[in-house]
């Protein structure tokens, strides 16, 4: 269920609480062959299942970088920030893909806002993403995204 925050306020209140989980994506050989497509990464271990069922993994796996793109996706499945008049991508923080994701996984989310700093063209807000892969020890990836609100 995605949850909504009217103002900085409410979203400077929710710091460090969980967001989420999201429901399950399935991650199979199209998705990643669509992303190695507009990547133009088409290294064998995501786009060549017979040669990667010899690899470390036994199949397939997705682009770390594809595991990461799904974030916006899980994230407008987690909360609406509904104050302001623009989001802008601002960029980044720490970035780790603890796990890979073979096709046919399932991944889900959870978030939690780190922090709610004043910018100059209003709020950047900070949030921790982690992406759960489905009966892993590890998550598939823990990133911070900032977004300024202006």
């Amino acid at each position: 269920m995605t949850r909504v925050f009217a103002s900085a306020d409410e979203v400077r209140a929710a710091l460090g609480g969980s967001l989420g989980p999201t429901g399950w994506l399935h991650i199979d050989q199209a998705r990643i062959d669509a992303f190695a497509d507009a990547t133009g990464d088409h290294q064998w271990i995501h786009t060549d299942p017979v040669r990667a069922a010899h690899g470390p993994y036994g199949a397939t796996i997705a682009h770390g970088f594809l595991t990461l793109s799904l974030i916006p996706s899980f994230g407008a499945q987690l909360y609406r920030l509904d104050f302001g008049t623009a989001r802008i991508n601002y960029g980044l923080g720490k970035v780790r893909f603890p796990a890979a994701v073979p096709v046919g996984s399932r991944l889900r989310a959870t978030a939690a806002f780190a922090a709610a700093e004043p910018s100059r063209a209003g709020i950047t807000v900070t949030t921790r993403f982690t992406l759960e892969l489905e009966g892993a020890e590890k998550p598939a990836c823990i990133a911070e995204t900032l977004v300024v609100v202006a």
